[in-house]
């Protein structure tokens, strides 16, 4: 458990850091993702094939976890797009959203009972960030966005969480990766015609940023999530990914100033989500520590 938290806290930070990265990055939402998601299939297809780990699924697995890659080429597209129209700080907080969507879906999905303490947990994320809305209008097309793009964050760890227990984590990430990024591909040329771009061509400096991006932030950071996520509840992993928001908040703070644009009720909100973050760890720190004195009790009888 310590080293899959530990694998999921580093995964967290270096998500934070994405935020930063979609701001640093001049290209349209759509095409930064592309070019994310080739980076990072070229870099797994050619890393797994001289590990020998590239392993053989049958078509319906291959379905299978290229839809769950669909969502999240749609989830990063929505992210990064939720910046361009607000900034850095409006978008992380909005991805916060996920612990609320977790507690309502993961119970349909995996046909299980709906954790009331999971939900009133949600709910207070939900409550910082409709303080955000209503105190910040200007932020109002980014925000809707922001929060479509943590309804579609939600889903993979959920489907993930099912998948890591049938395959290896890094036949998930290569084939979840590699249908998101043909699925882009494809929509590709009709998002552009709906939203123009003003460059299709990365810029030197766009295209350094973008290898960090795609190397660090995305296949170290996934197969960290990955691996942790066979030990931790999805929702727990999604929760924890609440502090993504202060990683990425404080860099865009001191690297951007964005402090000076944001009113009180942003920090009200903001306070609201980092609180729902303290009360599940430390309720899963008592639930963890009960657990283990029962067993221990068990092996004294």
């Amino acid at each position: 458990m310590r080293k899959a938290f530990l694998q999921l806290h580093t995964a967290v930070f270096l998500a934070g850091f994405t935020g930063i990265l979609g701001r640093l990055i001049t290209l349209n939402e759509a095409l930064l993702v592309w070019y994310r998601l080739l980076i990072t299939v070229l870099t797994l297809w050619t890393l797994y094939f001289f590990q020998r780990k590239l392993h053989r699924i049958s078509w319906a697995g291959i379905a299978r976890i290229t839809g769950v890659g669909v969502i999240v080429a749609l989830h990063w597209v929505a992210f990064y797009a939720s910046i361009k129209y607000a900034n850095v700080s409006v978008a992380l907080v909005c991805l916060s959203a996920m612990g609320f969507f977790t507690a309502i879906l993961e119970p349909l999905i995996r046909r299980k009972k709906f954790n009331i303490t999971e939900l009133l947990l949600g709910l207070l994320v939900i409550a910082g960030i409709s303080l955000i809305f209503h105190f910040d209008p200007q932020y109002k097309t980014g925000i809707i966005i922001g929060v479509i793009s943590a309804l579609l964050a939600c889903l993979f760890p959920i489907y993930n969480s099912l998948l890591v227990q049938q395959y290896k984590p890094e036949t998930v990430s290569l084939y979840q990766l590699s249908g998101g990024f043909l699925f882009l591909t494809i929509l590709l040329p009709v998002y552009l015609a709906y939203v123009p771009a003003s460059h299709l061509i990365p810029t030197l400096s766009d295209a350094g940023w973008l290898l960090v991006l795609g190397l660090f932030c995305t296949v170290w950071a996934f197969n960290l999530t990955m691996n942790a996520l066979k030990k931790i509840s999805a929702f727990t992993v999604n929760l924890t990914y609440n502090l993504e928001p202060l990683y990425g908040i404080a860099l865009a703070f001191i690297i951007y100033r964005e402090d000076k644009h944001l009113s009180g009720s942003f920090y009200i909100g903001l306070f609201l989500i980092v609180l729902s973050v303290f009360l599940h760890t430390w309720l899963v720190y008592r639930a963890g520590r009960k657990n283990k004195a029962t067993v221990s009790n068990g092996a004294l009888q």
